[in-house]
């Protein structure tokens, strides 16, 4: 029996040592069995209540080749501690073929992997309660709960004592001061940023680190820590089952807890109160728009590519700088990055979509498309009539034992087991009369005017998805299909070279066909064609002229 042996442990708290000594007792186990080991497979530090895990994801990719028949672990909660999780990865393993053993209860089954499964999740959900009830305890003696907001550091040997850094310290005030005063929260960024004063953890200040959330208390400006007011509580965290991520989600003010600290006091009640005026201001101001109604905050609008457009400059996101208009996030919130160029919206959407309809166009392409397209009815249709004439044939085979078994009854040779086997074929000739009653659906055919159908369809696909009635649905479709953009400023500094990364890029590379290749298609304006990059078969590059701003 060729084995997996896969160990994990969750916490960088725990022993390094643990992977190897969950090993080693499974390699025992092998041995004991004269079985052999094929592969390891391990995560460190990583929780099992996901199962994106690197070592597993990679064993469970393994699964699918048939490297091993056995898949070892020192117990099941090392395999998930999600029962869902557990009882799907017991039936792909099934599926498969390969067992699943842990060291603790030998063979796992179905039912062993349920029950198991649960046990592993009921202890995740007593164990956050028992670590929440903790917490709770050093809050309430106003210590740290976890995490260090900017200003503070640890008491050298007090656990969970904090004192001011008064360097930063006078940072803090000076953030309070310059945002009541009437200076956005960018621009503080891009002050500090210049003056190479570092952020908390080090890093660049941004925009949003100052601004943070007031529902979450999150941002330099609504730490209550700063007027001396520990509050905890206040958001409750779960993760997604699906992505494994963990989401906040804000807690009713009831349900915090408050405590007060004084000696960690930074800010005092004035300027809090001032800042908290010009916050109150500033959203009401920014829910309105130009004509003093209030705006639908809920539903922002998304665009094709919201969330899509990368710096190649700085590795950060292109944002709305400006109405229809996007641009480098770092340069605009933080004055780090050089890349000053941005684009348009409706400039980068449609240099995509016309590339793709471009492509689509070619009469290489139709051909294609109407030879698969009828090769696939004539598939359809010659497995159709195939399933029906091996029904006929099973029909004639099944009629025929049911007649030798009445033959058989008739001449007096009756046994009990007789009349199961007649029953059961009564049943299946039932079935296969219903099959062969079902009438075939009617044979598909093309239309005599397909090619100029299709012409007329992917000509007009901008303005289709831009179809208010099913804009949102063709919007989700494209952006699924893009893993990225990438917008870098071109040599001579004139506009943005956009490199497309994703399952889009592979189609439109598939299209580029010799033709198209003599002749690009795209936008009339110099420079602005679609081309594949040499090479790269998920990448390709479309050069887009933008003015600077």
């Amino acid at each position: 029996m060729r084995t997996a042996i896969y160990a994990r442990y969750s916490s960088d708290l725990q022993s390094v040592a643990s992977i190897e000594d969950q090993i080693e007792v499974c390699r025992r186990y092998v041995e004991q069995r004269g079985w052999t080991i094929t592969g390891t497979y391990e995560d460190r530090a990583i929780s099992g209540a996901s199962i994106e895990r690197p070592g597993f994801q990679a064993m469970m990719a393994d699964i699918r080749h048939r490297k091993f028949d056995v898949v070892l672990a020192e117990s099941l909660d090392r395999i998930g501690r999600r029962v869902a999780d557990v009882t799907a990865i017991h039936d792909d393993l099934s599926f498969n073929g390969i067992a699943l053993h842990t060291v603790a209860t030998g063979e796992v089954t179905a039912l062993l992997a349920g029950i198991l499964g649960s046990v592993g999740q009921q202890y995740l959900l007593d164990l956050k309660e028992k670590t929440k009830r903790g917490l709770l305890g050093r809050i309430l003696d106003g210590k740290s709960g976890g995490g260090l907001a900017f200003g503070y550091r640890i008491r050298r040997g007090c656990i969970g004592e904090r004192e001011i850094i008064d360097v930063e310290a006078t940072v803090v005030r000076r953030i309070f001061e310059t945002y009541a005063n009437g200076l956005s929260p960018r621009k503080i960024a891009m002050t500090l940023n210049e003056e190479n004063i570092p952020g908390p953890g080090g890093r660049k200040w941004s925009n949003t680190t100052i601004r943070g959330q007031a529902d979450r208390g999150t941002g330099i400006l609504n730490n209550d820590l700063y007027i001396g007011l520990l509050v905890w509580n206040r958001c409750s965290y779960i993760k997604d089952p699906r992505t494994g991520k963990r989401l906040a989600r804000p807690n009713p003010s009831e349900q915090w807890e408050r405590v007060e600290v004084p000696e960690l006091r930074i800010i005092d009640d004035r300027l809090w109160s001032r800042v908290k005026d010009r916050q109150r201001i500033v959203r009401i101001e920014m829910s309105r728009d130009a004509s003093g109604n209030a705006l639908n905050r809920t539903h922002r609008r998304k665009y094709l590519f919201s969330g899509l457009l990368r710096c190649g400059v700085c590795g950060a996101g292109y944002t709305m700088i400006a109405k229809d208009r996007y641009g480098c996030a770092s340069h605009r919130s933080k004055g780090t990055c050089t890349n000053a160029l941005s684009i348009k919206r409706q400039v980068i959407e449609n240099r995509v979509l016309s590339g793709l309809k471009g492509r689509l166009m070619a009469p290489e392409l139709i051909a294609i498309f109407i030879k698969e397209f009828t090769a696939e009815i004539n598939r359809h249709a010659f497995e159709a009539e195939h399933d029906r004439r091996t029904r006929e044939r099973e029909l004639t085979a099944v009629t025929r034992k049911i007649d030798a078994i009445l033959k058989a009854v008739e001449d007096g040779m009756y046994t009990p087991s007789m009349k199961e086997r007649l029953l059961a074929h009564e049943e299946c000739k039932s079935e296969l009369q219903a099959a062969l009653e079902t009438p075939l659906p009617p044979p598909l055919r093309i239309h005599p005017n397909i090619h100029k159908i299709y012409a007329r369809k992917v000509a007009d696909l901008v303005n289709v998805l831009n179809d208010d009635s099913i804009k949102a649905e063709a919007n989700e479709v494209i952006r699924g299909l893009v893993d990225k953009v990438v917008l870098t400023p071109t040599p001579d500094g004139s506009g943005l070279d956009a490199q497309l990364h994703g399952d889009l890029a592979e189609i439109l590379a598939f299209c580029d066909t010799d033709s198209l290749k003599q002749k690009r298609p795209g936008s009339k304006e110099p420079g602005s064609q679609l081309s594949v990059v040499a090479g790269a078969r998920n990448c390709l590059n479309l050069l887009l002229r933008a003015p600077c701003l």
